[in-house]
């Protein structure tokens, strides 16, 4: 039998370890930064903000609306710095990476970014500013092509089916998204959400499974054509099924664009219709988790 001496020093080392292991988690401290919208919006991601298990302190960040000005980005990095944040991991809760406001993002942290006109007069209105501190940041992509939102469309998909008593091997399910303006993000965002699709329909079992983006902020004749688009191709859906197609968005809250908007672009046609979005969902707070163990690797963390 070994010496009980060497399995108590041994036991301090490794208890040693992981208290250091712990200490140097402690010190990476999250902005988790969202587009923003009214109160209902901005409460759910403050919600799964507070839901992250990070290891050290998190905070919110809003680009836009009611909630930007209380939340400013350089004020919220300011925050985690004096809770003993040695490095910061930025979160961009986004659907997409492609897009004006993950450019805001990176700009915000130092990244040598050039934004247009538009993006940098809606930091000003909020009086939002780059942050000139020397703490290492990191941003992180946005959900892309994140399993953890193909688990959370997947729930979506099935609560929908079971609501409405059909078996998803007999139904086809519809995505839509909000969207970019230009073809080129365009390509980008549907790089990314098909293999969404993908998982969520061999997770599901519906019979088809399609992803469309409405373009939402893109010039009316742009978006009048990507809402044709979609409707087309509810209609092939339901054709190839015989029933109505069950559509659901990829949205991260609830806003107009969930509650007003998609229900407006796909009336008429042979659909069914749930607007949760992809919060209030547990998954998302294991993302951002995961988000920030990936960026918060010693050997990746650098200065700005």
């Amino acid at each position: 039998m070994k010496n009980p001496r060497t399995f108590a020093i041994a036991f301090a080392l490794a208890a040693f370890t992981l208290s250091m292991s712990a200490a140097a988690q402690a010190n990476v401290g999250t902005v988790v930064v969202a587009h923003g919208g009214d109160s209902l919006w901005n409460a759910y991601v403050v919600d799964v903000a507070k839901q992250a298990h990070t290891g050290g302190p998190v905070a919110v960040s809003f680009l836009m609306g009611a909630g930007a000005a209380k939340t400013r980005f350089q004020d919220q990095v300011a925050g985690l710095v004096k809770q003993g944040a040695t490095q910061i991991v930025v979160v961009p809760l986004l659907v997409s990476s492609h897009s004006g406001h993950y450019d805001q993002i990176r700009y915000l942290a130092g990244e040598q970014v050039t934004l247009d006109t538009t993006m940098m007069h809606h930091l000003h209105m909020a009086g939002i500013e780059r942050v000139t501190n020397s703490v290492p940041m990191r941003v992180t992509p946005a959900l892309d092509d994140a399993a953890e939102m193909a688990h959370v469309l997947a729930d979506r998909g099935r609560a929908l089916a079971k609501s409405v008593g059909a078996a998803p091997k007999d139904r086809a399910l519809l995505i839509v998204g909000h969207g970019p303006n230009s073809a080129e993000d365009y390509a980008s965002w549907m790089q990314s959400l098909r293999p969404v699709a993908d998982s969520v329909r061999a997770w599901t079992g519906f019979r088809d499974v399609r992803v469309e983006l409405v373009r939402d902020d893109a010039p009316a004749a742009v978006r009048a054509e990507a809402v044709l688009r979609t409707r087309e191709l509810i209609d092939l859906q339901s054709k190839l099924t015989g029933k109505d197609v069950l559509v659901i968005p990829v949205l991260v809250s609830k806003g107009s664009v969930s509650r007003d908007k998609v229900p407006n672009d796909i009336k008429g046609t042979r659909s069914v219709y749930a607007g949760e979005p992809l919060l209030p969902h547990p998954g998302i707070a294991r993302w951002i988790e995961s988000s920030v163990r990936a960026a918060s690797k010693p050997a990746t963390a650098s200065a700005q």
